[in-house]
């Protein structure tokens, strides 16, 4: 039997083109700081998730992933079990390990309800979410945990969603809180942003952008420009990784 102390743990992200990824630079630091020499994280950089059986049978001593677009809802069949949490919301970005197999979970709704709730105030009611993949679903969720209407905006949008095109002044000053799910402005693309009036932003909104690289995206310079608050996805990334952290050592 292998000793406890040669047991290796890895640990990766799974997704496409992730070279630019918070969460290796974070767990790498904290294995470092917390002297788990034993511990490793790496990238799993898949061109498609049909590689993802492949990449579990060749790759021993997994025993957490992070995962990140595009596969936070394609991973979903490949595991055993969901998190009741994750089930809800539609979206995995955790995978645990276990015994009886790989467990999904989604630590984005903790992480986005921590950063966001220390600037929410009274009169922000209503939330536009731009941006429909995996993790506008746990946006979405955390809202409604919070009791804040919303509405996703998209290029493509179904019923009871709004396009870019539909946001008016009086849709802006309905909707006080305005989160980017889209990589739009993500580095090196820094000068992109969502394609919504920022002249109707006013200083009682509050944008939040899920990029972190810019810390202050063009999406948020500009609400910024209007007086609004803002909020970059720094935190809510550390959050998540935190609860990330916690589910993989939970199972033994």
């Amino acid at each position: 039997m292998e000793k406890e102390e040669n047991k290796k743990y890895r640990f990766g992200l799974l997704g496409r083109n992730i070279s630019y990824s918070f969460s290796k630079g974070y767990f790498t630091e904290k294995f470092k700081t917390l002297n788990l020499k034993s511990h490793s994280y790496e990238n799993f950089d898949l061109e498609t998730i049909g590689q993802f059986k492949s990449l579990i049978a060749n790759t021993p001593d997994i025993k957490g992933m992070n995962v990140t677009i595009p596969y936070k809802e394609l991973v979903i069949p490949f595991l055993d079990n969901i998190d009741e949490t994750a089930k809800e919301i539609g979206a995995v970005n955790t995978i645990c390990f276990t015994k009886n197999g790989l467990v999904g979970y989604n630590t984005d709704c903790y992480g986005f309800r921590s950063a966001i709730t220390p600037f929410l105030k009274k009169h922000h009611q209503k939330a536009l979410i731009l941006g429909t993949g995996g993790a506008s679903k746990a946006i979405d969720y955390v809202f409604k945990t919070l009791k804040i209407e919303t509405t996703f905006v998209s290029r493509n949008p179904k019923a009871n969603q709004f396009s870019y095109e539909d946001l008016t002044q009086a849709i802006l000053e309905e909707y006080t809180v305005i989160v980017n799910c889209t990589p739009l402005g993500t580095y090196p693309d820094v000068m992109q942003k969502p394609s919504i009036p920022y002249s109707y932003v006013t200083s009682k909104h509050l944008l939040f952008d899920l990029i972190y690289n810019p810390k202050k995206s063009a999406f948020l310079s500009s609400g910024m420009d209007q007086g609004a608050s803002i909020c970059n996805g720094y935190s809510m990334l550390e959050f998540q990784a935190e609860k990330s952290w916690q589910i993989w050592n939970s199972h033994p």
